[in-house]
Formats: structure tokens, sequence, C-alpha cells
């Protein structure tokens, strides 16, 4: 196929996404089958041309059957091959225009490849759970497949009714007509296609707290079999939700879901509005209380304010890393500073070769990533003090909510709350390799707010994507 050269959106997965255009909305409705893992769906997307006129264009979309694609309301030429559903219209799309695409397709859905094994939808051992970052998206819709283009969506899903559907956003409807179920939901904030989350199971629902007047309703679906440990440990979830409004700002979504998946996970899932968890992370003794945190601030680091492409993942990683720390600190147990002397000593006595602001593909999910993250945010609290630091981080996660962000943009922000200039601290902890020494505490310390019931459940350390 002729016609302009596909424009790489992201310098780590140059197959994935097109810049040339973004889409602003997606309609989805989908009809599943658990038995077979049978899959069928149309997609609209309502999008806008770029600063050029497109003589064609791709999504990306794995290796389905494709029943019919429309642009505009006609059909286009395309062609699909190696994960990428090319378009091209039968004339150019003009520079700046508005334009629709539907596509229908149907298939048995399973995860794409990636470094990291297979990614995206996961059929399990009765039902299906998505967990698509970085690169999955396409393993079960066609999207443009960056995190930079966030858009609004409405999922509709189709499947036996014994089955619980659960997507990230409100949900709109339920009907059920003979054996199935339709669920529908809307995520109205702006989500990057790997953030869009979704679950299928066989599911009890409980609500996590009493959210009152202006709160952010918190609710949970778990296998019946796993309430009991369930219960306990994700008892402080609401506590760590007031504690991250008072130091990140308002909850940036309508609501917040857990998912617990009847079988183990390697790593919890994040998604927008939405975080999924093994039964593994469920043990009645709170083992995994960190990525119960660590889940909850990517709705702030991560979700709302995203990268702009995967170079920057520290700032999703290394934000919600701290906020392991704080809540830590807050609750009564360790200190933030001494989360950090601690992920120091372990980050000594390991290879010294990542550079955080661009670690490279093969380095963005290490665990150095995140604890070198974490302790970049610590240094920068230790330059700016207490009071200056929070106010630094609730107007990051203000000023940029539901936006795009780099590390630039970050160290510009940063700059703003220091009349120190803090070019050396950036450069020795997001440009160079060699680990710098542990910075000094901050004074005056964050006060303890012992008014969250102890800790009882031990910090369990992880893996390559085990803090994701």
């Amino acid at each position: 196929m002729s016609g302009q050269r596909t424009v790489p959106s992201d310098p780590y997965f140059p197959a994935n996404g097109d810049s040339r255009y973004r889409v602003h909305r997606y309609e989805l409705a989908l009809e599943y089958r658990p038995g077979p893992n049978r899959l069928a769906g149309t997609a609209r997307l309502s999008a806008i041309a770029g600063r050029a006129p497109l003589t064609e264009f791709h999504l990306n979309l794995a290796e389905f059957r494709i029943g019919r694609v429309l642009l505009n309301g006609r059909a286009p030429q395309y062609t699909h091959r190696g994960g990428k559903l090319r378009i091209r219209p039968a004339k150019p799309l003009p520079a700046g225009s508005a334009f629709t695409v539907e596509v229908h397709w149907a298939g048995n859905p399973k995860p794409v490849r990636s470094p990291w094994g297979g990614l995206g939808w996961e059929e399990l051992t009765d039902g299906a759970l998505v967990a698509s970052q970085p690169v999955g998206a396409p393993s079960w819709y066609p999207c443009n497949d960056r995190p930079a283009d966030k858009a609004s969506y409405h999922i509709s899903v189709n499947t036996p009714s014994a089955y619980t559907v659960v997507a990230g956003g409100r949900l709109l409807t339920r009907t059920t007509k003979a054996s199935t179920t339709t669920w529908v939901y809307e995520q109205s904030a702006p989500t990057s296609s790997y953030l869009v989350g979704l679950s299928i199971g066989m599911y009890q629902t409980v609500l996590l707290g009493d959210p009152g007047l202006g709160g952010v309703p918190q609710s949970a679906h778990v296998p019946p079999h796993l309430l009991p440990r369930f219960s306990r440990d994700f008892a402080r979830q609401p506590a760590m939700m007031t504690l991250f409004e008072e130091l990140f700002g308002p909850y940036p979504f309508g609501e917040y879901v857990v998912v617990v998946a009847d079988e183990e996970l390697d790593v919890p899932v994040e998604a927008q509005g939405l975080s999924t968890f093994g039964a593994n992370h469920v043990d009645g003794v709170r083992g995994s209380e960190r990525l119960v945190a660590h889940e909850l601030a990517h709705q702030w680091f991560g979700n709302s304010v995203t990268i702009a492409d995967w170079r920057h993942i520290w700032l999703n990683e290394g934000f919600a890393k701290y906020a392991e720390w704080l809540w830590s600190e807050r609750s009564g147990s360790r200190t933030a500073h001494e989360r950090a002397a601690a992920a120091h000593r372990l980050l000594s006595t390991q290879p010294q070769d990542m550079r955080l602001a661009d670690p490279g593909r093969k380095l963005m999910f290490d665990d150095r990533l995140y604890q070198r993250g974490g302790l970049t945010v610590h240094a920068i609290r230790c330059a700016l003090g207490d009071s200056a630091f929070f106010r630094m981080l609730r107007d990051w996660a203000t000023v940029h909510r539901h936006g795009v962000v780099s590390t630039v943009a970050f160290t510009q922000h940063v700059a703003r709350y220091t009349v120190e200039p803090l070019d050396d601290l950036f450069t020795a902890w997001l440009h160079t390799p060699a680990l710098p020494p542990l910075p000094a505490p901050p004074r005056p310390p964050i006060p303890a707010r012992p008014g969250y019931p102890p800790t009882n459940g031990g910090s369990k350390g992880g893996r390559g994507k085990a803090s994701a």
C-alpha cells in the first residue's frame, strides 16, 4: 500500500500508534462467550486528522477476522497484517477534519507477544480479564495504541448472565434477555488505550466504606470464597483514598473499583478507575497492602497524569512507589526516609546501568526503575522541604489532571518551588546511571498520623512488573 510514511509514535514501540491523527471517543459493542473464548465486536471511533491531510492511517488490532470497515460511512481500501489495520480513504482527509471509523471483527482473543510475555486479553479458567500495559490493548479492540492519545469510552459487553462484567467507568445499564446480560459502561474521562480495563468472571460485589457526601464510591468484585480474607486486606483502602486526596488532590475519576481474579496473577493490573489483583494478593494478613496503595496511587500518577511516551515511565512508577512509602509513613509504620534508605541499600548492590529518564525498552519494568524512581521523588522532597514538596506534588497532579506530561515538563514544574536550581539533582538522579548518595532526611519531617490502624502485614518486594 503506497502513501504517507508511518510516523513512529513511541521510540520504544514504533509499530504501535499513529501520531497523524487522534481519537476523542471509542464506542465498543462486544459479545463474549467464555466457553469457546469467542469475541465479536464493533468499534466506532470518532477521530480528528492532524496537521497534514491523511492519505492513509492505521489502527492497531491483533489477528482477528475483519468483517467490515467503514470510513465516514463508506468502505475504504484497507489491509490487515502484522497487527496493523491500514486504512486508505478514497480521497485524502483534510488536515484538522473530523472523521469516523467503524470496524467489525471477530475471533478468539489471546495476548499479543511482547518482551514480557503475552499482554492484553487473558482467558482465565472461568472468565477473562485484560492486562494491557504497555501494548496489549490491540489484543481485543482496534485502537490508536499510544499513551498520549486519550479518549472517552462507551463499552457494551454481552455475555452469559452467570458472569459479572466489570469495566473502568460508570455502569449505565445492565439488561438481561433470555440467558445473556448486556452491561454498558461509560468512561467519560480521557483514557489511554492501555488503561481500558475489563474483567469477566463469577464475582460477588461489595462496597468499601461509606463515601458520604462528595466522597469517592469504592466497590470490589470478589470470588465469594475470598471475601473473608479480602475484607481484612482491603479494609484500609478508604483511608488510603483519604490520605491520597489530601496529598495529591481530589480523586480524578468518578469511582474506584477493585477486582480480585479467582486465580494467581504475577502482578496487579492497573486500569483507569479499576485495579485487578490475583487471589495470591489476598492472604488475610495485609501482606500485599503496599500494592493496594501502589495501584490506587496510579489513578493520579499514570492514569490521570499520563506520560507522553514510554521513555517517561518513571513518572508513573516512581510516584506510585513513593505513595507506598507515604502510606507507610502516615499509617504508623516505617517512615518514607527509612523506606528510601532500604531501597538505596538494595540498589547499591545491583548493576547501575540504567538512566531513569530514558531506561530503554529492556529496562522499563525493571524493579530498579521503581526503586530509583521512588528515591528520586524522595530526593526532591529532601531538597524542597515538606511544605514546598507537598504543594508541588498536589499542583502537579492538579494542573495536569487528565493531561499528558514528560520528564522535562516535570523538572520545569519542580523548579517553580525552589529558589535554588536543582539541575545537579536532576542530572544525578534522572540522567546519570551511577546511584547518587542517599539524601539527608527532610526537615521538618512530615508528622506521623497513626489515626489509621497500624499495619500488621509485612512489605513484600517484587521483580519485573510486580510493582506495576
